[in-house]
């Protein structure tokens, strides 16, 4: 599992390109994908060090795709931070249910991401 390695799920490709643009500026490889299900297989194949993911996606939400990677005997290790414009307390109470580390309420500052991806990644 590689800590400078961030897999970002987005099905706005604005919100994608906003983060990997982010990342990328701070030295990280970015792994993206566009859906839950694609999430999971490039989170398996690829092993990155954290996963920055969307909530609210078509077919498969990130919630659903948070308690696959998290309950796999691979991908169970990696954090998985929720980027989302839900911003409830009992949101982020249901994303730590789920397996998330943590969430971060769009609009984000770059600062927020940063520092947050430092944190977790390490």
């Amino acid at each position: 599992m590689s800590s400078k390695k961030v897999l970002v799920v987005d099905d706005s490709l604005v919100d994608l390109q906003n983060l990997k643009s982010i990342l990328e500026s701070e030295g990280y490889q970015v792994i993206t994908a566009t859906s839950g299900r694609e999430a999971y297989e490039k989170a398996k194949a690829n092993l990155p060090g954290l996963i920055l993911m969307d909530v609210v996606m078509d077919d498969v939400d990130g919630f659903e795709a948070c308690r696959t990677i998290t309950s796999d005997k691979d991908t169970g290790g990696i954090p998985v931070v929720f980027v989302t414009s839900k911003s409830q307390k009992a949101d982020l109470v249901w994303g730590k249910l789920q397996g998330g580390k943590d969430m971060i309420s769009k609009p984000y500052s770059p600062e927020q991401i940063i520092n947050t991806v430092n944190q977790c990644a390490s």
